[in-house]
C-alpha cells in the first residue's frame, strides 16, 4: 500500500506559513508518498487555490509528490492551465499529479463562462489541448470545436514526459470509461462512500480489460476523510464538523468519513483497501494546521502499522 497525506488548505486570517512548512518537512520524515490538495473555486470555505498552494509547497519540501485532485478542468482555459501546471511541475522538478474532472451538471457554469450542454466537450478537447502544449513539438497547431489555435509557441515544457501523471475523478460509468481513456490512474472522491468506491473500482477494472491496458501502469486510489480520537464518538463530531467545513450541509457528506480509535480507523482504512484501493490519500480534516498535524502523527504512528 502506498500512502500519502492531505495538505492543509484553509487560510481563515493569517497564513500559518511556518506552520504549513513544518507539517510538510514531517510528512517528508514520516514517509508519506504525496501531499495532495483539492480544488474550490466557488463555496464557503476559505480554501487557498490549488496550483498556487502547490507552488509554495514545492519550495519547503525536497521528495514529497505533489498533487490536487481534482481540476475541475472544464472551468479552466486549457492552455492557461496548462501554463500553471508546467510552472509547478517545474519548480518541483518533476514532482507534480495532475487530477481532472468535468465537475459534473450542478455546477455554476455560468460563472465561468462555460455552456452546461457542452461542458463534457469543452472538458475532453481542453485536456487534449493541455496534452498539445505539454508535448515535445515547440509550436502548437489545434483546431477544436472551442478553441483555434494555429502554430503558436509554447515553452517551457514540464519536467515529466509526455506530462505529469494524469488522474481522475468521477463514479458514472461513462466518466471511468473516459478515465481509462484518457488518464493514467484514478482517484475516488473523498466524499463518495466506500460501497460507491467498490462499485467504481468494478467499472474501471473492466475498462482496463476492455480496453486493453495493463492494470499495472493504472494506479487506483481514494482520498478518505477521517479523524483519529481516543473517544469515539468525539472523533465523529470531530469528523463532521470539519466535512462541514468544507461542504457545507452537502446531502449525504455524513456518510463518508471514517473515524474513531485507532483500530477504528485502521478498521475503515482496510474496508478502502479491500473495495479496491491501492493508494490512500488520508485526509483529516482538522480546523488549522497543529490540528491536522496532530492527526497526521497520529495516523504515522497508530494507524498505518495496523495496515501492514
Amino acid at each position: 500500500m502506498r500512502f500519502s497525506i492531505a495538505i492543509p488548505q484553509f487560510d481563515y486570517d493569517r497564513f500559518d506559513g511556518d506552520g504549513l512548512r513544518d507539517y510538510l518537512v514531517r510528512a517528508e520524515q514520516l514517509g508519506f508518498e504525496g501531499g495532495w490538495v483539492l480544488e474550490q473555486i466557488i463555496g464557503d470555505a476559505p480554501l487557498l487555490a490549488p496550483l498556487e498552494l502547490l507552488a509554495y509547497c514545492a519550495a519547503c519540501t525536497q521528495r514529497l509528490r505533489l498533487g490536487v485532485a481534482v481540476l475541475v478542468t472544464s472551468l479552466h482555459d486549457p492552455l492557461q492551465l496548462a501554463s500553471s501546471v508546467t510552472a509547478v511541475d517545474r519548480l518541483s522538478h518533476g514532482r507534480l499529479d495532475v487530477g481532472v474532472g468535468t465537475g459534473g451538471g450542478f455546477r455554476r457554469f455560468a460563472a465561468f463562462g462555460v455552456e452546461k450542454d457542452t461542458y463534457i466537450s469543452y472538458f475532453t478537447e481542453g485536456l487534449q489541448l493541455m496534452k498539445a502544449a505539454w508535448s515535445d513539438d515547440p509550436r502548437v497547431t489545434f483546431h477544436g470545436r472551442f478553441r483555434d489555435v494555429d502554430d503558436v509557441p509554447i515553452a517551457p515544457k514540464p519536467v515529466q514526459r509526455p506530462h505529469p501523471p494524469i488522474w481522475f475523478g468521477g463514479l458514472a460509468p461513462k466518466a471511468l470509461a473516459r478515465a481509462v481513456r484518457l488518464g493514467d490512474s484514478f482517484m475516488g472522491a473523498g466524499s463518495s462512500t466506500t460501497e460507491a468506491f467498490a462499485g467504481a473500482v468494478t467499472v474501471v477494472r473492466r475498462e482496463l480489460d476492455e480496453q486493453r491496458k495493463d492494470p499495472a501502469h493504472f494506479t487506483i486510489g481514494k482520498r478518505v476523510y477521517l479523524m483519529v480520537d481516543d473517544d469515539a464518538a468525539r472523533a465523529r463530531e470531530r469528523v463532521l464538523a470539519g466535512l462541514r467545513r468544507i461542504y457545507g450541509k452537502m446531502p449525504g457528506v455524513d456518510d463518508v468519513p471514517v473515524s474513531g480509535t485507532p483500530g477504528d480507523v485502521a478498521r475503515g482504512l482496510r474496508e478502502v483497501i479491500d473495495a479496491g484501493a491501492e493508494y490512500l490519500l488520508l485526509n483529516p480534516v482538522g480546523v488549522d494546521v497543529p490540528e491536522n498535524r496532530e492527526q497526521m502523527e497520529r495516523l504515522a504512528a497508530e494507524v498505518i502499522p495496523r495496515l501492514g
